[in-house]
């Protein structure tokens, strides 16, 4: 098996990126800039194909990554990852050792205060709990994630009208489409910290986004879900906007996205 990488960078040297993330393996890296190209670089680890597009969007450009995945295991990242020596080995062994598995969320360690998963231990991943999963910690057998032409969502993410989500929909859509998914504690690198390209604070945007994307990743479940995340997490979230106010305003996220949904909008 061979892992490539599918990375997601915004106005990066790329020398310089391949160096600070220590990528050891063929990779495709989409870089969003002030242009359009691309370029192959042959690096000791593998061929490096380099996408540079003007077009924004995290869900764009891992979109793009993975229509020009051609190994047998792709991988998403993204600028900020560090990967430790011996990754690709690991990842590799992982799925040998897993044949049930078509896709694997492995361990990448972050800053505590951004902290939304820990793998202990080897499991299966539902769609009870996939809303914890970042991207960069998913590795797919390429041929099955083709198959069951999974896309990432243009709706919601850095450079996208919404905030996060983009990644939770990714892993939810996964399912539906039969893929089995699993977690391993199995580390293959870490987050370095910077700041975030879309969390600014608790405020008004951050409850109706939550709202948007909580109709489309629960349905008619979404007003249950979405009082559970206010109100278990109000003394961290509701300093500044009531927790009442902060649910009203997540349901009125969750009626823009049923007109979303009823509209048809390119891009969910």
């Amino acid at each position: 098996m061979a892992v490539q990488l599918l990375v997601s960078c915004v106005n990066a040297d790329i020398p310089e990126l391949i160096k600070k993330m220590k990528i050891q393996s063929p990779a495709v890296i989409v870089n969003q800039c002030d242009r359009d190209g691309e370029e192959h670089l042959t690096t000791p680890a593998g061929e490096i194909h380099v996408l540079y597009r003007k077009e924004r969007g995290v869900g764009a450009s891992r979109n793009l990554a993975l229509e020009r995945s051609c190994r047998d295991i792709c991988i998403f990242s993204d600028e900020d990852i560090v990967y430790e020596a011996g990754y690709a080995a690991r990842i590799e062994e992982e799925f040998a050792a897993h044949p049930e598995a078509d896709g694997l969320l492995f361990q990448v360690e972050v800053d505590p205060s951004r902290k939304t998963y820990q793998n202990d231990s080897f499991g299966p991943v539902n769609r009870f709990n996939c809303g914890r999963y970042p991207a960069y910690s998913m590795a797919f057998r390429t041929e099955k994630l083709h198959a069951a032409g999974a896309h990432f969502s243009l709706l919601f993410g850095g450079g996208a009208p919404y905030s996060n989500g983009e990644d939770s929909l990714f892993i939810r859509d996964c399912i539906r489409a039969g893929l089995k998914l699993y977690k391993t504690p199995v580390c293959i690198g870490e987050e370095i910290p910077r700041p975030s390209t879309w969390f600014t604070g608790y405020h008004e945007k951050f409850f109706f986004d939550r709202g948007v994307l909580y109709h489309f990743l629960y349905g008619r479940a979404a007003h249950l879900w979405g009082f559970r995340f206010v109100f278990c997490k109000r003394h961290l979230m509701c300093r500044e906007i009531p927790w009442g106010k902060a649910l009203r305003l997540l349901y009125k996220g969750i009626r823009e996205g049923r007109e979303i949904d009823e509209r048809g909008t390119v891009g969910r």
